[in-house]
């Protein structure tokens, strides 16, 4: 166990130190700005996680300016707030941050809410990027031809299930229940995903619910439901700020039910947790620890930099780092299909969150190391680190 922690740590090193040579440049860029125009949520569902993701960009944007910007051109990072990512906004947004000169637009982590911002984007010939999406539909699958200009630093959710059923294999795990969050697509396909590499394993299904967060009245009934099933492990996908996290959890536990829950990255973080009971047996994958205890120490330092709520935080500079190696493969070009075509190529690009990879057919990452929390007693604690080793079709 130790050894192999040593070997993580030192691989995890060998990543930041590759991600670092990206930067290497000169004097302070002089060139004409390249502007980053930036859509977020800062008050709705999404706020948990874009709002980190912002702060930790403009870290990294600094970092890259400082030794040389781009080709001598300094990276430029412009906001519009979409509050809550209402759709009339949204597009308001996108064609104002269009209008002042974006070259590159950045959006929310969700994809149906980032929808309008991403149409707008494509349809100008702009690259799209999000920080943290996790469906295979940014791209071509929901947008068209034009997709092929949409991007997201987030894990696939087809990597993620797949993530977590290995990681609930290795725990001993052979029967899992599952609990389908359906009011977005990420969340259901986490779960899909989940499903169809744990029957490659060999893992037992007994158990599939549904309910739906936001406003809804019916998490309550899939507790009742799921507390009379003998199961290893629950798994679902929901995020805290959805709402429904807290009654899942804390109804199963206020019942008795200490069977094990095992979440995706959208139930990060502990801005959520019930003080009453506290939570125990949960465990979610992330792309980074946000509690101080990631085995990466440069991770740790910037969380708490932007005091950063979720691991999401690391997808921001990621995505930084992953458009300046575009740009800089695309000989400094910032035209959206040299970017795209560029992008399509990386296999295992280092970035600060990691090694990212995408494809002519998946435009979300697959194959990024994973880092696995638990949460006894309301404490979170990274015990251990996972790769999805197949990305299953769902």
């Amino acid at each position: 166990m130790r050894r192999r922690s040593g070997l993580a740590v030192a691989a995890l090193f060998g990543v930041v130190a590759a991600a670092a040579a990206v930067f290497a440049g000169g004097a302070s860029p002089a060139g004409k700005p390249i502007v980053i125009g930036w859509a977020f949520d800062s008050k709705g569902a999404m706020a948990p996680f874009d709002g980190p993701a912002l702060a930790a960009a403009k870290l990294r944007v600094a970092q890259v300016n400082a030794k040389g910007g781009v080709k001598g051109r300094p990276l430029q990072i412009r906001t519009c707030d979409t509050q809550g990512n209402k759709p009339a906004i949204a597009k308001a947004c996108a064609t104002k941050l269009l209008g002042q000169g974006a070259n590159i637009i950045f959006t929310t982590c969700d994809v149906d809410f980032a929808a309008p911002v991403v149409q707008a984007s494509i349809n100008a010939g702009v690259l799209a990027v999000a920080p943290c999406i996790g469906t295979d539909q940014m791209g071509p699958k929901r947008f068209g031809a034009k997709g092929r200009l949409a991007f997201s630093f987030g894990n696939v959710a087809q990597d993620e299930g797949s993530a977590m059923a290995d990681f609930a294999w290795k725990k001993g795990w052979r029967s899992a229940a599952l609990a389908t969050d359906t009011v977005i697509v990420y969340f259901k396909n986490v779960v899909q995903a989940f499903a169809a590499r744990w029957k490659q394993l060999g893992g037992k299904i007994v158990a599939q619910e549904t309910y739906q967060s936001l406003g809804s009245n019916n998490v309550q009934n899939a507790v009742s439901r799921l507390n009379g099933v003998n199961a290893d492990v629950i798994v679902t996908s929901t995020a805290g700020a959805f709402g429904a996290l807290p009654t899942l959890v804390s109804g199963l536990r206020t019942l008795g039910n200490n069977t094990p829950i095992l979440n995706s990255w959208a139930g990060d973080g502990t801005y959520w947790l019930p003080k009453d009971p506290k939570v125990t047996h949960y465990f979610f994958v992330t792309y980074a620890s946000s509690f101080g205890n990631d085995p990466n120490p440069a991770v740790n330092k910037l969380a708490k930099q932007v005091k950063a709520g979720t691991g999401g935080f690391i997808t921001g500079p990621a995505a930084i780092d992953g458009v300046v190696t575009a740009i800089k493969r695309a000989g400094g070009s910032t035209n959206g299909a040299a970017l795209a075509a560029q992008m399509e190529k990386f296999r295992k690009v280092p970035t600060l969150s990691g090694l990212v990879s995408f494809s002519a057919q998946l435009h979300s990452v697959f194959g990024r190391q994973y880092r696995v929390i638990d949460i006894e007693n309301n404490v979170p604690r990274v015990v251990t680190t996972i790769v999805a080793k197949v990305v299953p079709k769902i």
